[in-house]
C-alpha cells in the first residue's frame, strides 16, 4: 500500500471546486518486472512501483519513464483493488515520461489535461498517489527552474512542490480546477527562503508531452532524432564537474574516462555545471556523434573523444501480450 501521507495535508471535497474523488480514482497503482539482463535493471531494480494517471478513457496511462523502462511485464491497479494487466506504448528520453495502455477493458475515468506554463511559484496545487485521499497531498509550488540530472537528463522548467509526497514516482500533480499539470519523477531536498532545507518533488511540466503526444501514440517514440548519450554520470563540485560513474561498457568507458576525472571542456568549450556540459554535447551532433573531451586526471590534461551512441538501442523494446 502507498505511504500514507500525514492528516493534515490530505485535501478535503468541501475545499475544492472540482469532484475530488474524479482524479482520486483516475491515478492507479503501476508495478512491473524488468528482466534481470535489462541495462537498467543494475541501477533501477527488476521491480518497480509506483503511480500513473489514467489520460484517456480507453485506459492510457501516463507515468514516468523510470518505473516502466524496458518493462517486461505491467500491472495496473485502481482504488477498488482490480488490476489489468498493460503494456508500454513509448517511452521519451527527454523528458522522462512514459505511457502505458491497460490490455482489455479498464473502464477508468480520465482526467483533462491542464497548462503547466500558467503555474507559478507560491501556487497551490495536489499532488496524488494511488491509494485514494489518504495518498493525497495538498502541496505548494516553491520553484519553477532549470534541473539537471546526472544521468544525461535536463528540463529547462521543472516544477518543484513541496511538502514531498512520500511515493512520489509518477504521481500526478493537479491545479485548482482539477486539471494534470505535471507528473512525479523525484524527492528533493533543496534549500528555500532562509535557507533551510526542505523536502519536496521534482514534478515534469505536462506541457511536454503535448508536442510529441500523437507520435509517441502512434510510433512508440517522440519522433525526434535521439541525442548523443555518453555513459558519464557527473556531480558538480566546487564548480567543477567530478566523473563519479560510469556506465558498464558505455562509451566514455570505452573512450577511457575514468572516475575522479574533472570534465574541463566539451569541444574546446569549458563547462563548469551539468547543464552547460548536456547542453554543449547535444550542440555537437545527434546520437552517433564524436564527442571530444578535455578532462583533468591528476593534473594532467588529456584530451579525449567519445563515441557517443543512441540511449535507447541499449534498451529492451516493449513487451506484447
Amino acid at each position: 500500500m502507498p505511504e500514507e501521507a500525514p492528516q493534515p495535508e490530505h485535501p478535503r471535497q468541501e475545499h475544492l471546486g472540482f469532484d475530488l474523488n474524479h482524479i482520486l480514482s483516475a491515478v492507479v497503482g503501476v508495478r512491473c518486472h524488468i528482466p534481470e539482463d535489462a541495462f537498467t535493471a543494475s541501477v533501477l531494480g527488476t521491480e518497480r512501483s509506483g503511480n500513473g494517471v489514467v489520460i484517456r478513457s480507453d485506459g492510457l496511462v501516463l507515468t514516468i519513464g523510470y518505473l516502466v523502462t524496458e518493462a517486461e511485464t505491467i500491472w495496473i491497479t485502481d482504488n477498488q483493488g482490480r488490476a489489468f494487466p498493460g503494456t508500454v506504448l513509448a517511452y521519451d528520453q527527454e523528458t522522462g515520461l512514459g505511457l502505458i495502455q491497460t490490455l482489455g477493458r479498464a473502464d477508468l475515468p480520465a482526467v483533462e489535461l491542464g497548462v503547466s506554463s500558467n503555474m507559478l511559484e507560491g501556487d497551490s496545487v495536489i499532488v496524488v498517489g494511488h491509494g485514494g485521499r489518504r495518498s493525497a497531498i495538498n502541496a505548494r509550488i516553491i520553484a519553477v527552474r532549470e534541473f539537471a540530472g546526472y544521468w544525461e537528463y535536463l528540463l529547462d522548467e521543472a516544477i518543484f512542490t513541496a511538502p514531498a509526497h512520500p511515493n512520489w514516482g509518477g504521481t500526478g500533480m493537479f491545479d485548482q480546477d482539477g486539471r494534470l499539470v505535471g507528473i512525479g519523477s523525484l524527492f528533493i531536498q533543496q534549500s528555500h527562503g532562509d535557507d533551510t532545507p526542505i523536502d519536496g518533488n521534482m514534478i515534469v511540466p505536462i506541457d511536454l508531452i503535448k508536442p510529441i503526444y500523437e507520435t509517441m501514440i502512434t510510433s512508440g517514440t517522440s519522433g525526434r532524432i535521439p541525442r548523443p548519450w555518453l555513459g558519464m554520470y557527473c556531480t558538480e563540485v566546487e564548480e567543477r564537474l567530478v566523473v563519479a560513474g560510469l556506465a558498464d561498457d558505455g562509451p566514455s568507458e570505452a573512450a577511457d574516462v575514468q572516475v575522479g576525472d574533472i570534465v574541463e571542456k566539451i569541444g574546446g568549450t569549458r563547462v563548469s555545471t551539468l547543464a552547460e556540459m548536456f547542453r554543449r554535447v547535444w550542440s555537437v551532433g545527434p546520437a552517433g556523434a564524436d564527442i571530444p573531451i578535455t578532462v583533468v586526471r591528476e593534473g594532467e590534461r588529456l584530451d579525449l573523444t567519445i563515441a557517443s551512441v543512441a540511449r535507447g538501442t541499449l534498451l529492451k523494446g516493449p513487451q506484447l501480450h
